[in-house]
C-alpha cells in the first residue's frame, strides 16, 4: 500500500512538472506570434488561464490567453499598459510544436491608457488640457466676433468613427453655442493591435482609459 503511494505521489508530480514545461513551451510560441503580430522588438508577457494545462494543450483549445503589451506608439498617439485577452484560442497543437501559423482567437479584448499629456498635445492650438480628478478639463480661448474670449469646460468623452472624441460641456465664460468650437479627436492612424476597434473610453486619474475589441482574430508569427 505505501509503495501504490509513493507512486501515485510520484506520478502527481511528474504531471504537474510536465504541465507546466508543456504550458511555458506554448506561452512561449503565443508570445513570439503577438510580437510578430505587433511589431514588438521583445517578446511580450503571455499567460495562459487554466490548470491543467494539458487537456487545452491536447485539445487545441485555449479559453483565454492573456498578453502584456507595455507601451506602443500608433498613429503617433502613445498608448500605456497597452494589455488584452484573446479568448476562444484554437492552436492545434501539431501547429504550435511545427509553427504552423494556423493559431486563431475567436475573440481580442485590448485596454490601455492615454496620459493627460497626450492628450493635451492633440488638443487644438491655444487650449489646455488638465485635470480636477473626476474629469478632464480644457482652458483656452476661443474667438468671438473680433475678440479672443478665456473660458474653462468640463469635456466629455466618447467613441465616435474609432476615434476617441473629446468635446466641451458646462463651458464658463462663453456662450454655450461656442462649445462645439472645443472639439476633438485622437485617432489611432493605421489602427490598433489585431484590428481591434474602440468600444468604450472613461476618464481615471492620469488620463484616460479605452476598450477595444475584435472577433475571429489570426494570431500569425
Amino acid at each position: 500500500m505505501r509503495k501504490l503511494i509513493i507512486f501515485l505521489i510520484v506520478l502527481v508530480v511528474l504531471f504537474v512538472v510536465v504541465d507546466r514545461v508543456a504550458v511555458a513551451g506554448v506561452e512561449r510560441d503565443l508570445s513570439n506570434r503577438i510580437a510578430a503580430a505587433t511589431n514588438l522588438s521583445d517578446t511580450p508577457k503571455v499567460t495562459i488561464e487554466g490548470i491543467p494545462f494539458l487537456t487545452q494543450a491536447v485539445s487545441g483549445h485555449y479559453p483565454e490567453v492573456r498578453f502584456d503589451l507595455g507601451t506602443l506608439t500608433y498613429g503617433g498617439v502613445p498608448v500605456k499598459n497597452l494589455r488584452g485577452v484573446a479568448y476562444d484560442v484554437t492552436a492545434p497543437l501539431s501547429d504550435v510544436l511545427q509553427n504552423r501559423a494556423d493559431v486563431r482567437a475567436g475573440r481580442v479584448t485590448v485596454s490601455g491608457e492615454l496620459t493627460r499629456a497626450t492628450i493635451d498635445k492633440h488638443a487644438p492650438r491655444g487650449i489646455k488640457i488638465s485635470g480636477n480628478g473626476r474629469r478632464l478639463v480644457a482652458s483656452g480661448e476661443v474667438t468671438v466676433g473680433v475678440q479672443k474670449v478665456q473660458f474653462t469646460a468640463e469635456m466629455r468623452v466618447d467613441v465616435a468613427d474609432g476615434a476617441i472624441r473629446l468635446q466641451a460641456e458646462k463651458i464658463q465664460g462663453v456662450p454655450d453655442q461656442l462649445a462645439h468650437f472645443v472639439t476633438y479627436t485622437i485617432p489611432f492612424k493605421g489602427g490598433l493591435p489585431f484590428d481591434v476597434k474602440i468600444t468604450g473610453v472613461k476618464s481615471v486619474a492620469d488620463g484616460l482609459e479605452f476598450s477595444a475589441e475584435a472577433s475571429d482574430v489570426p494570431i500569425r508569427g
